[in-house]
């Protein structure tokens, strides 16, 4: 059972919306994982690594902070190996096909009434949608 957490939740998004704003004022850049991420390695076409580096570190940080103070942080990552790659395969051509991730198109893209990022973004959430039915209902994981 999923714990509802409003204000963690509101905190949360107000976060990831205040670091979207940020980038897009000080670096004229779009805050998508995939494009940071994938900018990260060679070749290197500006002069934006330190801060494309800064950006995953703070990522990978921030849960290694909530846990440094206590904070108890749940994960669960499936054991099956092929689901896995089969998972990352599939997100990664997702994200090159759809010109973008979730947070590109779904917190940047539609807070600029991006057409394309409604389209992307209505088709991964869709997407979701069945994917969770059918692994609860249909599959039972």
């Amino acid at each position: 059972m999923t714990e509802f957490t409003p204000f963690a939740s509101l905190v949360g998004g107000m976060m990831i919306g205040l670091s979207a704003v940020l980038l897009m004022l000080w670096e004229g850049r779009i805050a998508g994982i995939s494009g940071i991420a994938g900018r990260l390695l060679p070749p290197y076409r500006d002069g934006a690594f330190r801060s494309r580096f800064g950006f995953v570190v703070g990522l990978v940080a921030a849960p290694l902070a909530m846990i440094a103070f206590g904070v108890e942080v749940g994960q669960t990552v499936s054991s099956n190996i092929p689901l896995m790659i089969a998972a990352g395969l599939l997100v990664g051509f997702g994200s090159v096909w759809g010109n973008g991730c979730t947070s590109g198109h779904g917190v940047c893209g539609l807070s600029r009434l991006s057409a394309r990022s409604l389209v992307a973004t209505s088709i991964f959430m869709a997407t979701a949608f069945v994917t969770v039915f059918l692994v609860r209902h249909v599959i039972g994981a």
